[in-house]
C-alpha cells in the first residue's frame, strides 16, 4: 500500500474501550460516555462510537451537525463550548441533549425557551492550580473556560438561572491539565461536593469531562480515575439519581492508531546522516510540542549500526524532524517507519500542506479495510472558485 498512511486497530479500539465500560459499571453504574469529537472527528470513527454506545460530545455548529449527518439520534449530544450558534443551542435544548452553558449569550438566549424546556448545566471554571500546583496548562492566567467560581461570577449564573426559572440540571467541571494525573479528578470530584453543599442543586448529571489517560500501561488506568471519584462524589451524590458524565477523547482512540511512512532517501552531510520520509512530523504532532514519538521499524534487510540517524520528514520546514534514531542500524531506502498511539488530536489537525490527507485503514481481524481514501486535487478544489 501506498504510504503513509493511518491504520485504527479496531479490536485494539474496542478492548480499550470495554475496559472505561467496566470501570464505569464498577464504581458509577450510572453513566453517559460522549466521545470527544474535536478529538479526531473521522466519519468512521465517530460512528464506531456512536454504535457503541456513545453520546456525541461537540462543540460546534459543524460538529452538531455532522453528528445529525451521521444519525447520531436527536437527543444523544453533549453540547459544550461558548462557540454554540443560538439556532444549534435552542434546537439542542430542545431536543432533550445535555447542553452546558459557557458563555453570558446563552444565558440570554434561554429566555426564548418556553419554562419547561429551560434545564441546562454550568461550565464551572475554578483555581485548578491551587488544587494541583504545577500540573494546570495555564499556572498563572488560568482557565479560560466556564463562569468563575473564586471571584463570584458562577454564583451569579446561578442567581440569574434560578431568578429565570431555568433548571439546572447539571455541572460541567472539566479541565486541562499537564499531567491527566488522578489528583487533577480528586480536584473535579472535590469541587463538585463543595458546589452542592454551597448551592443545593438538584442534579442530573456531573460532568467530569476528558483528559483521562488511555491505553498506556504505565499510567493511571480507568478503574483508577473511576473509583477515586466515586469514592469522593458519593458524599454529595446518589448515584441512582444523578449520573456520571464522562467525554474522552484521546484515552479511546489514542492508542489504537498508527501511523505508517517509508524511508525515501538517505543522504550525508558534514554534520549529520539525515533519513528522509514520506510521512511528517505534522501529521503526528500537528502542533510540534513533543519531544519523543512511539515507534518501530520494518526493515528491509540488516546494515550496520550507525552513531546518529536524523529521521525527517517530507516538508521544506527544517524541523520537521521527528526523531534521532542512535545506535541503529542504518535505514535504507525502502524500510518503513511507524508511529505507534497517534489516534488523537492528528487526523483532525493534520495541515493541507504540501500533502493533502492520507489514506486511513482499519485492521479488523488482521484485514484492512480502507474508510478514508487520500485526498486528490479534485478533493482539495471542492467548493473553490478558480474564476471571478
Amino acid at each position: 500500500m501506498k504510504t503513509p498512511y493511518y491504520v485504527i486497530d479496531q479490536n485494539e479500539l474496542d478492548e480499550n474501550f470495554q475496559k472505561l465500560k467496566l470501570a464505569l459499571e464498577t464504581h458509577w453504574s450510572n453513566y453517559i460516555i460522549g466521545y470527544s469529537y474535536k478529538t479526531n472527528a473521522l466519519p468512521w470513527v465517530i460512528r464506531h462510537f456512536d454504535r457503541l454506545g456513545c453520546y456525541a460530545e461537540v462543540v460546534s455548529e459543524e460538529e452538531y451537525r455532522l453528528a445529525q449527518k451521521i444519525g447520531v439520534e436527536p437527543d444523544k449530544l453533549i453540547y459544550n463550548g461558548p462557540i454554540k450558534t443560538k439556532e444549534t443551542f435552542l434546537e439542542a435544548i430542545r431536543n432533550g441533549c445535555v447542553v452546558n452553558v459557557d458563555s453570558h449569550r446563552e444565558l440570554d438566549w434561554l429566555d426564548e425557551l418556553p419554562q419547561e424546556q429551560r434545564a441546562v448545566g454550568i461550565r464551572v471554571n475554578f483555581d485548578i492550580e491551587k488544587m494541583c500546583p504545577g500540573q494546570s496548562q495555564c499556572p498563572e492566567e488560568g482557565g479560560r473556560f466556564g463562569f468563575c467560581y473564586e471571584n463570584g461570577e458562577f454564583a451569579r449564573v446561578v442567581a440569574l438561572l434560578r431568578e429565570k426559572g431555568v433548571r439546572i440540571a447539571g455541572l460541567h467541571l472539566h479541565t486541562s491539565s499537564k499531567s491527566r494525573g488522578l489528583d487533577i479528578y480528586r480536584a473535579i470530584a472535590q469541587v463538585a461536593c463543595r458546589l452542592q453543599r454551597e448551592f443545593r442543586f438538584k442534579l442530573d448529571y456531573i460532568d467530569v469531562g476528558g483528559g483521562f489517560f488511555g491505553g498506556l500501561p504505565t499510567k493511571p488506568q480507568f478503574d483508577e480515575y473511576m473509583e477515586l471519584m466515586a469514592g469522593i462524589l458519593t458524599e454529595e451524590f446518589d448515584q441512582r439519581r444523578t449520573k456520571l458524565i464522562i467525554e474522552p477523547g484521546m484515552a479511546v482512540i489514542g492508542a489504537p492508531v498508527q501511523y505508517v511512512t517509508t524511508v525515501i532517501d538517505v543522504k550525508d552531510t558534514q554534520f549529520s546522516r539525515f533519513v528522509v520520509t514520506d510521512g511528517s512530523r505534522t501529521s503526528i504532532d500537528p502542533l510540534m510540542t513533543k519531544s519523543s514519538y512511539f515507534h518501530t521499524f520494518q526493515r528491509q534487510g540488516s546494515n550496520p549500526a550507525v552513531p546518529k540517524q536524523i529521521i525527517c520528514g517530507y516538508t521544506c520546514m527544517e524541523h520537521d524532524r521527528l526523531f534521532v534514531a542512535k545506535d541503529e542500524p542504518a535505514l535504507q531506502p525502502g524500510d518503513q517507519i511507524i508511529y505507534h498511539k497517534v489516534g488523537a488530536y492528528t487526523m483532525c489537525l493534520t495541515p493541507l500542506f504540501i500533502r493533502y490527507f492520507p489514506d486511513v485503514y482499519v485492521r479488523r481481524s488482521g484485514t484492512l479495510f480502507n474508510v478514508r481514501e487520500a485526498w486528490t486535487p479534485e478533493d482539495y478544489l471542492t467548493k473553490s472558485i478558480l474564476e471571478e
